[in-house]
């Protein structure tokens, strides 16, 4: 399925330690401040079409323009995450897109024959997706659209690495 025009929002990395790898990354290229969420809670989530649990924490930090998100998994039932990472090992998992209406887009993706790894929505209402492009890419495909609370979050994001001077590289926020 061709895309019009994907450009990256985000880069996620899988990590063992959202927090630990926080703490590294702002040491050792500059990024952040991060901003964990522990055990993010879903109010609907299918992996593979299947109704599944996804258990997950993320920190969010900034890196020039784009978002770095630091993921890991708390158990390892089946996921988007253990297909292509280990409890322990440290990659590139997905990187992120906006797009202007993710049913419609979903939908195109289903015709085409895209396989939709995660369909899922926060409990605050945030519904994202992944495309297993592991294939052609080497990691997942996440989308979402980039408006209401997850458009105010990125630029929460943002502002907070505007000046930052390296102190308190990880801050917790409660979901």
């Amino acid at each position: 399925m061709p895309f019009s025009k994907l450009n990256p929002v985000q880069i996620a990395y899988h990590v063992a330690d959202p927090e630990r790898a926080a703490h590294d990354y702002a040491r050792s290229y500059g990024w952040g401040p991060f901003f964990l969420f522990e055990h993010i809670a879903l109010s609907q989530c299918l992996y593979r079409g299947s109704p599944a649990i996804f258990d997950h924490s993320s920190a969010y930090g900034q890196a020039g323009e784009l978002m770095i998100e630091l993921i890991t998994q708390h158990d390892d039932r089946p996921s988007v995450l253990r297909d292509l990472f280990a409890r322990d090992a440290v990659g590139v998992h997905h990187v992120a897109h906006f797009v202007p209406n993710l049913p419609e887009t979903l939908e195109q993706a289903r015709v085409a024959g895209r396989d939709i790894a995660l369909d899922a929505c926060t409990a605050t209402g945030t519904h994202f997706a992944m495309l297993d492009t592991s294939h052609e890419l080497g990691h997942m495909t996440e989308l979402y659209e980039g408006s209401g609370d997850l458009l105010r979050f990125y630029r929460y994001v943002r502002r907070a690495a505007e000046g930052w001077s390296g102190a308190e590289p990880l801050r917790r926020l409660n979901v």
